[in-house]
């Protein structure tokens, strides 16, 4: 059987505007191409089908319903994005016993938020993280119940809820196992645990406010069912007696037959000791004792301890009695009354075996026949963990409750904090992000090395990307507006199974952005152009801004991280009305790194605030306007341990670069190398030999003196 799920890119319904020719020809070759892809998958599955050669070929393949999945209101975000925002991280297990095959997530978004109790739960939280959406009705049915658990008189309530979901196991397994029956004692736990936690969520869920959509469908949806598969687990299975018999066993009372065979079965031991007492009695007086046992699926038998004169197979007959087998030095036979025995009582432990297999199989068709409320209460229950798990985190790391603002292009958020890095990091300077209306909708970031723009950036993304899931962020406030997309190229994902060089990976990532990016996407760049030639990498970053600022109402909202200062200095960007280079001129102070009024909002400057103590820098990692007057690149060299002569030739190569001046070698490296010309010099006149007849001075002059006199002066 299975369940299809249509993905539906079609609108609801047909364009209402038929006076479009274009438009309704195109929502009717979208319709032909849905059922064109359904078709050929019903005959794919129709193929592929187990059991489809023992079926006539005129049978169907049976569709329990179809599942309409929408991509409309889903946010693109991309691999990399994922990897470079931090939200999943995957590393080895430390277990040596995992290392081949064990992962655990690493620190990560998903990793911090993920309190969820359940296995559904934490399922389901890496779907919604998989799938962010902007559908504002959706959002806020999470944000309501988050905001719910936040007050402080609902967490005991919190706190027994999550304790409820705990018990929420694998039912889809289990039912599986039913339909298969392949049913195993610890799932008849499992499943009344289960049951039994979901009438606890079901009674919580009545006391709590029925205006919370999610408290009103588990209100609802978990009906009498469930209390009607927890009461027959409850009467029917024997729980102890299973675990001890490794087997269903049913509760007495339940079958008078099965009681009553099981009252048998208890009596034989005192029975068959008196029955093998009058077979001793019969027996050869060199026989010492016997007993008379019974073994499941032979029936019931007397057993003689093996005498000495018994070697030989024939030594084994007796008299009246039919020889079965040999085992443990013990001899065992069928005699009379035996027979009698197989025929008055029967295999009771079969029958015993099978009539409970019977009442187990009634029970699991029972619990299948209501397998919709048990589907019904996993989706909810998950729903509810990972809505709990997103409070707790909410509560414990001091998040806020975002607002969704459909008619605001871009974001909004003030004090924002990295949700990562403020757990690392002992002091955390927070910072505020504004794009859209009239605060442009590029911003350019620079700054020293080290000084926070790559944090500044994922903050931004992570943010956003959080308040799409329907979660509660960490920010004082935060308004985000219609996002369809997230596009990053923060960091080079490389590896040699993509045969591609570094810098290539950068423009991939760049080139899906400018061919993918929408009015309503939010772009991070950092550092892009680092990986070729300063100029060609210059040149592309300026030609990609120019790109996206002549789309003018239709550009992205973009944050640029870069330390390419000369984009500005160099009046890269376009002038006219978006940018007037001629304001920025006038307003840009050194020192103050203040940006004139005059500058047009459609882009805008920021710097990270830094203040040089000496031959120190301070960092502040606190966003200001304006744009830095240096990389600061000696100081972060000096932090890294290099040696303070090349710091200092580097800043001295530096400085010349800039006026224009040409670069002379170091005057003490040079006569260094003078003096190591001038010994080899030397030593090659003192191993010359005069006496040798073979010498040819005017060889040696120039080959050897000449050469080395030229590197001399």
């Amino acid at each position: 059987m299975f369940r299809l799920m249509a993905l539906s890119l079609l609108p609801p319904q047909p364009p209402r505007n038929t006076e479009s020719l274009r438009d309704l020809k195109l929502y009717f070759c979208q319709v032909w191409i849905l059922v064109r892809a359904l078709g050929g998958l019903l005959k794919f599955l129709g193929r592929r089908r187990i059991g489809v050669e023992l079926e006539d070929y005129n049978v169907s393949v049976p569709i329990l319903g179809f599942k309409k999945f929408v991509l409309t209101h889903l946010v693109s975000i991309d691999q990399d994005t994922y990897s470079v925002l931090q939200i999943f991280k995957s590393e080895s297990h430390p277990s040596v016993y995992k290392v081949a095959s064990g992962l655990k997530e690493g620190l990560s978004l998903f990793g911090i938020l993920n309190r969820c109790h359940c296995k559904w739960g934490q399922k389901l939280l890496r779907l919604w993280f998989t799938r962010p959406t902007h559908d504002l009705g959706e959002l806020n049915s999470r944000l309501d119940v988050i905001q719910f658990f936040l007050l402080p008189q609902n967490l005991d309530m919190a706190q027994m809820l999550h304790r409820l979901l705990g018990h929420i196991k694998n039912v889809p397994l289990i039912l599986k196992r039913m339909k298969l029956s392949h049913t195993k004692v610890s799932d008849w736990q499992v499943l009344y645990k289960t049951v039994y936690s979901a009438l606890g969520l079901r009674d919580a869920c009545r006391s709590l406010p029925q205006s919370i959509q999610l408290f009103q469908d588990i209100a609802q949806e978990f009906s009498d069912d469930l209390h009607h598969i927890a009461s027959l687990i409850g009467k029917v299975v024997d729980f102890e007696g299973s675990l001890a018999e490794n087997r269903f066993t049913v509760l007495p009372n339940i079958d008078p037959e099965i009681d009553e065979k099981k009252r048998r079965l208890m009596g034989l031991p005192s029975f068959l000791t008196e029955v093998a007492r009058k077979e001793l009695e019969n027996l050869d007086s060199r026989i010492p004792s016997c007993s008379v046992i019974y073994i499941p699926l032979i029936g019931f038998l007397l057993c003689i301890p093996r005498l000495p004169f018994m070697v030989e197979a024939s030594d084994f007959e007796i008299e009246g009695l039919d020889f079965m087998f040999l085992s443990e030095e013990k001899l065992h036979y069928r005699s009379a009354r035996t027979k009698e025995l197989d025929a008055l009582l029967g295999d009771l432990h079969c029958d015993i075996r099978d009539q409970e297999t019977l009442l187990m199989y009634q029970l699991q068709c029972q619990v299948l026949a209501r397998a919709a409320v048990l589907t019904r209460v996993l989706d909810l229950a998950s729903r509810l963990d990972v809505l709990l798990a997103l409070a707790s985190a909410a509560r414990d790391y001091g998040y806020s409750r975002p607002r969704y603002s459909p008619q605001l292009l871009g974001v909004r958020i003030l004090n924002g904090r990295h949700p990562l890095m403020e757990l690392c990091a002992r002091t955390f300077v927070p910072n505020s992000a504004e794009c859209g209306r009239d605060k442009g909708r590029i911003k350019v970031i620079t700054g020293p090395n080290s000084s926070g723009k790559s944090i500044y950036l994922k903050q931004v993304g992570l943010i956003t990307f959080m308040a799409l899931v329907g979660s509660f962020v960490p920010a004082e406030e935060a308004e985000i507006g219609a996002v369809d997309a997230i596009f990053t190229r923060i960091h080079s994902c490389e590896s040699i199974s993509l045969g591609l060089s570094t810098f290539m990976i950068d423009l991939n990532q760049v080139a899906k952005a400018v061919n993918n990016a929408t009015k309503q996407s939010l772009v991070l760049i950092d550092e892009f152009g680092k990986g070729t030639n300063t100029v060609d990498g210059l040149a592309l970053l300026a030609a990609v801004l120019r790109h996206w600022l002549a789309l003018g109402p239709m550009c992205p909202h973009i944050f640029v991280a870069t330390n390419f200062l000369s984009l500005v200095q160099l009046q890269l960007l376009p002038q006219g009305p978006l940018v007037q280079y001629l304001g920025l001129a006038k307003g840009f102070r050194a020192g103050s790194r203040e940006i004139d009024d005059t500058l047009s909002p459609c882009i805008s400057f920021k710097t990270m605030e830094t203040c040089e103590d000496g031959d120190d820098l301070v960092f502040f990692y606190q966003v200001c306007e304006g744009i830095a007057n240096a990389s600061h690149a000696s100081y972060t060299a000096a932090q890294a341990g290099l040696p303070g002569n090349l710091i200092a030739r580097g800043k001295e190569v530096s400085d010349l670069i800039r006026s224009g001046k040409p670069i002379k070698p170091v005057k003490e490296l040079l006569k260094e190398k003078q003096m190591e010309n001038c010994q080899t010099l030397v030593d090659k006149f003192l191993k010359l030999d005069l006496e040798d007849p073979n010498l040819d001075l005017d060889i040696f002059m120039s080959q050897e003196v000449l050469p080395a006199a030229t590197g001399i002066l």
